[in-house]
């Protein structure tokens, strides 16, 4: 290689099959850490061997803690890097090896699994130890390039044409959270009581931590394993690298909120900052009777902190401990899955009962939460360009270190933010404004370089706590990609509601359509449903007679190709109807015209009709079509009950 200008590009992988399989948010979280962590370890053995990282610009202190050299206080918790990069390497020495950074990756890996066998698994057969070390050795995917070409931007699209990853057969029982890999007992046919006495064993042998990490019957691959144990050893990882520097690990949360707890934040808040002081002890002491730990111990959403700030500076005993989230839903009290004691479980659930009933007129908790990911619109073709690259990487850069403060402002929990992605959980009522405020705070970081045309779009997903986690999560980038960017056009937002017999709705706007004065319309109509008699006429029987109307005007469109149902006229026919449905016969004074009730429905109208444009053109304006969905009006229903299903 001659001693001249050459880029380095990267990825690794597989993101989905590491990332979105998953049982609980920390799986969830523990992916996206790990698959961050290990993409630093990439580029300090690039910078290592006199690289330079151009895309993207990744914060010196977090690579520094990869050394033992950060500031105090300031370990990642979150995942930061994204999975692919690319090293400019000026004047690189003849010497320079790429297969040192695929190596690094390796050991890193091998070291942080075999720091956890250490920890955990020591007692177990020779099997398991061949099982463990053929699926660490043979899960990553990883590839690279090398070019003199510095607008050259699809070279690992391009190297993945010569696909030559071939993950290893897998034999025996397969895992529960990793689909296609077998499980560590090595029982070769399923077998519940032999599953059981090795994972009870393995249980036993690791000590009291283990417990809430796995629970009975839950068997895992090593891949899964090292996910679900890896945060109560990674402070203690020390491992030598290729071109002699030494990596650490640090200090990470090993507790993440769970899907129930995130959806019962916003009602543990008002229990907290309504109910006498008596009844939530009485809650507490016997739901910690039951679960014997706190599940969410190391939990701080912000609703609940300022709850806590709302008693006087009273901290109770939520201080410092967070109860599991399921204590709170009675649902999950009298599954017996979920907690074999059903005497204590029904001790809880009838403590439950009288905090509900301590605090005038509390809503029911809702069994809902929100999956929120968001990605920059347009960036791909604007990274070819030299000229923008160090712009792009400084928009990104302030745009990613403005990203936790936003989801903690909205009681939500960050699992990763790196260049333009974004992944998050939150409660159900605060997603979109979070999805908002990210999108203005996108466009604030490249403001500053009107020649890079960029938007940011977002998908939501509103799922059961009953839903499978993992079902979600690869939802989430169908819906972002497709629906959000494909179909609609970029810059836009799109949502699905999944309740537990399957999909119940999907909603997609361009933002500027969403959005009037800065704030959600959808989001603020819920809000003036929810008290329909001091802002709004809408009323939820309305709601449900507008559906019909719906159905009515699209199928007569669809038969009389002639007739003009346009927007303006469907919004005429609406407010006639509105008119007619007796809103008017409670006063004979300051009775609502047709034009003053085509201004209220107006607004309501515009999120129902479907919105589109080219994607190849973001230039041109969304063009509105003359299908009346009922997935709006569904959609807020859904936000204004928060998913509760009343008798």
């Amino acid at each position: 290689m001659n001693e001249q200008d050459q880029y380095f590009h990267f990825t690794l992988g597989p993101v989905q099959g590491f990332v979105a399989q998953a049982r609980r948010t920390r799986d969830f979280w523990a992916g996206s850490f790990l698959l961050s962590w290990l993409s630093a370890v990439a580029m300090q053995a690039v910078i290592k061997q006199q690289g330079e990282i151009i895309f993207p610009k990744v914060s010196d202190d977090y690579l520094d803690w990869l050394e033992h050299k950060g500031k105090s206080g300031t370990e990642p918790q979150q995942g930061c890097i994204p999975n692919r990069f690319k090293g400019g390497l000026a004047n690189v020495p003849h010497d320079f090896n790429p297969d040192l950074v695929a190596d690094s990756i390796q050991q890193a890996w091998a070291a942080l699994a075999e720091q956890i066998w250490q920890q955990d698994l020591t007692h177990c057969p020779a099997e398991t130890r061949a099982i463990w070390d053929r699926q660490v050795k043979n899960f990553w995917e990883i590839s690279w390039a090398l070019s003199d070409n510095a607008t050259e931007s699809n070279l690992l699209d391009r190297r993945k044409n010569w696909r030559n990853y071939l993950p290893p057969e897998e034999a025996g029982v397969k895992c529960m959270m990793m689909d296609g890999w077998q499980e560590l007992s090595g029982i070769a046919t399923p077998n519940a009581k032999g599953l059981d006495l090795f994972w009870q064993d393995v249980i036993k042998q690791a000590g009291s931590a283990i417990k809430t990490d796995l629970r009975p019957h839950e068997y895992l691959c090593a891949i899964a394993f090292i996910k679900r144990r890896f945060a109560h050893c990674f402070s203690e990882l020390k491992a030598e690298m290729p071109n002699g520097w030494t990596l650490h690990g640090c200090t990470v949360k090993s507790s993440i909120p769970s899907v129930a707890y995130m959806a019962a934040a916003p009602w543990i808040a008002q229990v907290l900052t309504h109910a006498p002081e008596d009844k939530l002890k009485i809650f507490h002491d016997e739901a910690k009777k039951l679960t014997q730990s706190y599940g969410e111990y190391q939990t701080r959403l912000d609703c609940i902190e300022a709850a806590l700030d709302r008693r006087e500076g009273e901290r109770l005993f939520w201080n410092t401990k967070s109860l599991d989230g399921n204590v709170f839903f009675e649902a999950a009290l009298e599954n017996k899955n979920i907690y074999p004691d059903q005497d204590q479980a029904k001790r809880v659930k009838n403590a439950l009962k009288a905090l509900r009933q301590s605090v005038d007129n509390i809503e029911p908790v809702s069994p809902f939460y929100a999956v929120l990911m968001m990605d920059g619109d347009s960036l791909g073709k604007h990274m070819s360009d030299t000229i923008k690259q160090e712009k792009i990487s400084t928009g990104l850069e302030k745009f990613t270190s403005g990203v936790q403060a936003l989801v903690e402002n909205h009681s939500g929990f960050l699992i990763y933010a790196g260049g333009d992605d974004v992944l998050a959980l939150l409660p159900l009522e605060q997603a979109l404004n979070c999805a908002n405020e990210l999108r203005t705070h996108y466009l604030d970081s490249f403001s500053a370089y009107p020649d890079i045309n960029t938007t940011l779009s977002g998908a939501i997903e509103y799922a059961h706590i009953k839903m499978p986690l993992s079902k979600v999560l690869g939802d989430a980038h169908h819906l972002l990609d497709d629906i959000a960017k494909n179909e609609t056009g970029r810059d836009a937002i799109a949502v699905r509601v999944w309740k537990p017999g399957g999909q119940h709705l999907q909603w997609a706007m361009p933002w500027e359509k969403a959005l009037e004065g800065g704030v959600v319309v959808v989001d603020q109509l819920a809000k003036d449903l929810q008290t329909a008699q001091q802002i709004t006429p809408f009323s939820n029987s309305f709601f449900f007679h507008v559906e019909e109307r719906f159905v009515m005007l699209n199928d007569n469109a669809r038969k009389d190709k002639g007739f003009p149902f346009t927007p303006d006229v469907m919004t005429q026919l609406i407010a006639a109807d509105y008119l007619n449905s007796g809103v008017n016969s409670h006063s004979k004074e300051n009775k609502v015209s047709l034009q003053t009730a085509m201004t209220l429905l107006e607004p309501l109208l515009a999120q129902c009709f479907e919105w589109h444009r080219n994607i190849d053109n973001q230039q041109e304006p969304f063009t509105q079509h003359y299908t009346l969905r009922t997935d709006a009006l569904q959609f807020i229903r859904f936000l204004a009950e928060k998913g509760v299903e009343r008798g």
